[in-house]
């Protein structure tokens, strides 16, 4: 069982969290003169999977500090493919070939994930690739599959503005959490965060246990625990100042999909 959880935790979509950007498949592969061990430093986040566009809930995080290394972060939440992952920031190692990226993950120490990107263009705003995903558990491969991604590079980054107390309501009808009262957000610096809700003239915690947070880039994942049920949430947000928005891309059960917002503002 314990086999089993862990190579469905690797088994991940690489999805992100950032502005959504139009990209083409491109029939002719990039020629190996792309510079793409320099251009690809920076995070960077998949907005398009074989050209659709990516829900939020399945958008993940690459932050590219070097040519050997890189970091992950994706959050889940029974993922038909991927399980249940809670990445912050989680290692990975890079090799670069020409215009061949390989980013290779270990969940634990049975299971490994290989991506192999193909970088059709690469230039300080976009990537396109054709990639190969393949996993094995004990050196047997449990997963194999290939995917057209386009990267948009994320340039905010709002780990640390995040930290304090936010007050605020969903602004449109798409929050599945949304009771449309005001609410509060405590976020710790330690990654774990508290939920107010209004009694009467009060605010009071609310009864939810785990509540764990991350922001990596512009994307903010949270969990927590109602009843026995873990639930988890995902926005790609933006902060200016004393002032938060919310927006995400949800899909229906019946593939269509709209957007959520929800805005805030720093209190004491």
């Amino acid at each position: 069982m314990k086999k089993m959880m862990n190579w469905m935790l690797a088994t991940i979509l690489i999805c992100g969290a950032t502005t959504f950007t139009s990209c083409t498949n491109e029939d002719n592969p990039a020629t190996p003169d792309l510079n793409v061990a320099e251009k690809i430093i920076g995070k960077w986040v998949v907005t398009e999977k074989n050209s659709q566009p990516a829900p939020t809930d399945i958008k993940s995080i690459y932050t590219f500090v070097s040519a050997t290394q890189a970091y992950i972060s994706q959050s889940f939440n029974a993922h038909p493919e991927a399980g249940t992952p809670w990445f912050n920031q989680a290692k990975a190692d890079v090799v670069i070939s020409g215009n061949k990226v390989t980013v290779t993950s270990h969940s634990d120490e049975y299971t490994t994930a290989v991506e192999e990107f193909t970088i059709t263009s690469i230039d300080e705003k976009k990537i396109t690739a054709n990639r190969k995903i393949t996993v094995t558990v004990d050196g047997n491969v449990t997963r194999s599959a290939e995917d057209f991604f386009c990267l948009t590079k994320v340039i905010s980054d709002y780990r640390a503005d995040i930290i304090g107390t936010w007050e605020g309501h969903c602004t449109s009808e798409g929050s599945v959490f949304d009771d449309g009262q005001e609410h509060r957000w405590q976020y710790n610096a330690d990654g774990t965060y508290v939920y107010y809700v209004k009694d009467g003239d009060d605010w009071v915690p609310s009864e939810n246990t785990l509540n764990e947070y991350f922001v990596d880039g512009t994307l903010l994942c949270t969990r927590w625990v109602d009843n026995e049920q873990e639930n988890r949430e995902w926005w790609e947000i933006n902060i200016d100042g004393d002032k938060m928005n919310w927006t995400a891309l949800r899909q229906n059960t019946n593939g269509t999909t709209f957007t959520a917002t929800f805005e805030m503002k720093k209190v004491e």
